[in-house]
């Protein structure tokens, strides 16, 4: 199965567990893509919030965070949810509710 570049399905992955202190957020994010996100983390067997930690840590280090077969499972759940925005929108969402 395709994985996050988290150690995830590596044997070893469970014996090198870092302790970290979680704590409940409430974050507002577009809709489509909390689906896709949720689907994905769904697909790797997840948690939405691992999912999440795991890309902003790749993200922060400028490594990407998916391998290949990731990044079309992630585009197959684009089309079922309808998410046509990209990286380029990123800075110019808006919601109604802000107007």
């Amino acid at each position: 199965m395709p994985h996050l570049h988290l150690g995830v399905g590596v044997p070893w992955y469970h014996n090198t567990m870092v302790p970290v202190e979680r704590v409940q957020t409430g974050v507002r994010m577009e809709r489509r893509l909390l689906k896709v996100l949720k689907g994905l983390a769904e697909y790797l067997d997840l948690s939405l919030g691992d999912l999440l930690e795991g890309i902003v840590l790749h993200a922060f280090e400028q490594q990407p965070p998916f391998d290949d077969a990731t990044v079309q499972v992630i585009e197959r759940l684009k089309q079922v949810y309808g998410l046509d925005l990209t990286a380029h929108d990123s800075h110019h969402l808006h919601s109604a509710d802000e107007e």
